[in-house]
This record gives C-alpha cells, structure tokens and sequence, in this order.
C-alpha cells in the first residue's frame, strides 16, 4: 500500500505588540512560500496573550498589512478566544505534577545568576519548587525540568541544534496567566490542535525550542519540524526597532509605496531574485528556495528602507 504523505500545515503567527515591520514580513514571506509551494495550508493565529505589551489596534492593522501584502490563509485563529483549550492543558500538567506557582520576581532570578551575560536565557534554580504556593497576581507558572532533560533539535534551515534544559534554563516559565494562557503553553497546544507540520520563524527563538519541546512531550503531543530563519538587523546588529529607521508596512503603504515593491525588495535580498523588480507575493511561489537564504542576519541600513538602493530602482 502506497505511503500516505501528511499535508504540509504552516502558520503565520503576528503578535499585536507592535506595528508589522520589513523583518516580521521576510519571515512571514518564508513561512507562507513554503506552505503554497507544497501546496500546503496556511493559518493565522493571532497570538493576543501578551496584554501588557498588546497594542491597542495593532492586530487589525496587522491584518490589513498583510492582506494588502497579498499573503492570505485558510484558517484564522485568536489565542485570546481560546483561553478554556489553555486552562485544560494546564490541567493536566498539574495533575502530573509537572507544573508549580512561583512568586519570584525578575529581579530575584536575574540575582541568582552566577555570571550573567546580556542577551542570555535566565537560568531559574527552582526556589520555589518545593513550596506549594498558592497563586498570587504577580505569580507564574514554572514548568519542572526533569533532570537530564537533553534535547535535540534537527532544524530545517539551522541544522542540529542541542540544549540541556535543567542546566541551561531549569525550570522555565510557562504562562504568567492564573488559568494557562501564556505563550508558551498555548503555543505548544495551539501547534498540536490546529496540525501545524512546519514552524517557521525567526532563529532569535532557536534556544526557546527545547523547551516546548518537553511541554509537547509532557502533554503527549506530536513534535512539529522548525525552521529557523535569520533575522533582519541594523547596522549595528541588533533586531529592527526605532533607531533603525521606520521599517513599518503602514510607513511605506503611507508613502505610496506599492507592495509589489516592499515584496520584491525583500525577494532580491533573499536570493529569490536576480534584480530589484516589483512583483505579486504569490508569484514568488515558483522561483521560491529555502537554500538561497543567506544563513547570516539580513542587514537593513539606517534609513528603515529595505534598501535604500532597491527602493530607489523599483519605486514605481
């Protein structure tokens, strides 16, 4: 009997903590070309959990962006909607006894360092694993590390990536949330429930990945692959932000600038095309290869363009 292959599942997965940017949108384009190329379904989910931080209006205009973009999608998610499916899985990670509160704040895990480095995961030694905590407003969930808990991560675009959680994060936080809605665990649940074959996104969450990695094998749910795509950067290395220039989608639709031009720049600077030229997202799907990526961050020069040469040659 011939083998029947799984469809190829993708997701696009914006958070409303800020404006849609040229470096959420050359992962996105990744994400969405390789679902359409294996004639794949895309889902959106909207992954609202981050109130604090959460923008007010910032997921519609997401939306618009990247519908005026031309990416679309088959399914369409909220997570803030979905807080009951996040509440029964951490159910059952209590009924394990693989979860406990902890009241410690930021400024005591960063204190228990031993030698801190900027940029670094916070290592967290479990002061509170053995105290059975009642929840407070200012708690977390901590996920318990088993000892030895050595993952092995074989990512499509960054290769073989290893990490020994109990000595490199210990017991990491999953959801800031009394009933379970924190990224981590709705990810985790979100990727299982909704058949995601292939995470896409950017390799800033490479060392993240082991860790979902236990809660996936906690919860008896199945490993999606990863692919891990580097990211766009300023000139001085660091993530797009502010000082980088306005990179916003909704900077450059304000400026007349078509999208046609803001795709076809990203595609010259990914290897997908031979010269800046405007073109349609989706006809990108056939000259589209993840081997053409350069493994190194996209530099993107001060004046938030994509570039300022390429948007001068194709502005139109």
């Amino acid at each position: 009997m011939a083998e029947v292959l799984q469809k190829y599942v993708g997701r696009l997965a914006p958070s409303p903590t800020g404006a849609l940017h040229l470096g959420n949108v050359r992962t996105f384009m990744i994400a969405w070309l390789r679902a359409r190329q294996q004639n794949g379904k895309v889902i959106m989910r909207m992954e609202d959990l981050d109130h604090p931080r959460d923008k007010p209006g910032a997921a519609a205009q997401a939306i618009e962006d990247l519908k005026w973009l031309g990416f679309d999608w088959d399914e369409e998610f909220v997570q803030s909607e979905r807080k009951d499916i996040y509440r029964a899985a951490l159910g059952q990670l209590q009924a394990k006894g693989m979860v406990y509160a902890c009241t410690c704040t930021r400024r005591d895990v960063e204190a228990a360092q031993s030698a801190p480095h900027a940029g670094e995961q916070l290592f967290y030694p479990g002061t509170c694993r053995d105290k059975h905590l009642e929840w407070t407003p200012k708690a977390c969930w901590r996920f318990k590390t088993p000892k030895g808990s050595h993952i092995i991560v074989d990512d499509v675009f960054a290769g073989k990536y290893e990490q020994t959680v109990d000595e490199k994060l210990g017991d990491f936080p999953l959801a800031r949330d009394q009933f379970g809605a924190g990224y981590t665990l709705a990810a985790v649940v979100d990727d299982a429930l909704m058949g995601v074959t292939e995470i896409v996104r950017g390799d800033d969450l490479l060392p993240a990945t082991p860790a979902q990695m236990l809660v996936q094998h906690a919860l008896n749910l199945p490993t999606p692959q990863y692919c891990h795509v580097p990211l766009l950067v300023g000139p001085d290395g660091r993530r797009l932000a502010k000082r980088h220039g306005d990179t916003r989608i909704s900077n450059y639709r304000a400026q007349g600038v078509s999208p046609e031009v803001v795709i076809g720049g990203l595609a010259f600077l990914s290897g997908w095309l031979d010269s800046p030229r405007p073109i349609a997202l989706d006809e990108l799907i056939p000259v589209f290869s993840l081997a053409a990526v350069d493994p190194r961050p996209l530099i993107i020069d001060n004046q938030g363009t994509i570039s300022t040469l390429v948007l001068k040659s194709v502005r139109r």
